[in-house]
Formats: C-alpha cells, structure tokens, sequence
C-alpha cells in the first residue's frame, strides 16, 4: 500500500506503478497508460480527497498478466459521478480530464463514491499480447 498524502508521494506512486508495470512485462505504451492513469488518480485522491492510499495487486487472466489499481480517500466524494466523467469538468485548476482520461486508458474501472464518504477508484489494466 503507498500513501498518497504529500507531493512527494505522487512521485513515489509513480514509481511504484512503473515499477510494477516492469514486472508484469507490459510494453512501454500499456506501462505510460498504465503510470498516467494512475497519476491521475492519485492526484485527484491527494488534491480532491485530502489525501488516500494505492494499493497496486497483479492479475493473472488466461495467461495474460494485469495490473489492478486501487486508490481509495476520505474525502468528501463525487456528487455527480457522470458530471465527473465529462471531459473538461473540473473542481480545481487542473485541465478536466483526470476521471474520464484514466478511464479510457484502462481496460475495467469502477468508481465508487458517496458524498461524505469517500471515493473508491478500481482500474485494471491487462497486458497487450
């Protein structure tokens, strides 16, 4: 599990998931989908959230690795999740497209969200053969 509190900790995530993306054998093109998608949603946990923790889980489908990420917060959740999810939305400064671009670079996603409650992102990634 790695926290996600601080900025240095998004740098961490970022290497941990590469990391992790190493060992699975992922290409470099499923590895940068894979690092992004979970940079933006550890800084949206972090910046949103108020802070939460990764937990990065390897898969193994039919004989074809993944990667699952799961980041969770306390925060204060997603009012809207399909507002979330339209390009350009955004509740800060950034560009809008951190919920719904991590979504299209993972291959299952799930959000779960209760306002007061906290979010719960879960993205799996498989390996391209």
């Amino acid at each position: 599990m790695h926290p996600v509190r601080t900025e240095e900790d998004l740098l961490s995530v970022r290497h941990a998931v590469r990391a992790a993306t190493l060992s699975a054998g992922f290409s470099i093109i499923d590895q940068t989908r894979v690092v992004t998608a979970a940079s933006e949603l550890a800084r949206n946990a972090y910046i949103h959230g108020g802070g939460g923790t990764l937990t990065v889980d390897h898969l193994v489908r039919h004989g074809t690795a993944g990667l699952r990420l799961t980041i969770r917060d306390d925060g204060p959740g997603i009012g809207d999740l399909d507002q979330a999810f339209i390009d350009g939305f955004t509740t800060g400064a950034g560009l809008g497209h951190g919920l719904g671009g991590a979504r299209r670079l993972m291959d299952e996603f799930e959000v779960h969200s209760e306002p007061g409650a906290g979010t719960t992102v879960i993205a799996v990634r498989w390996a391209s053969r």
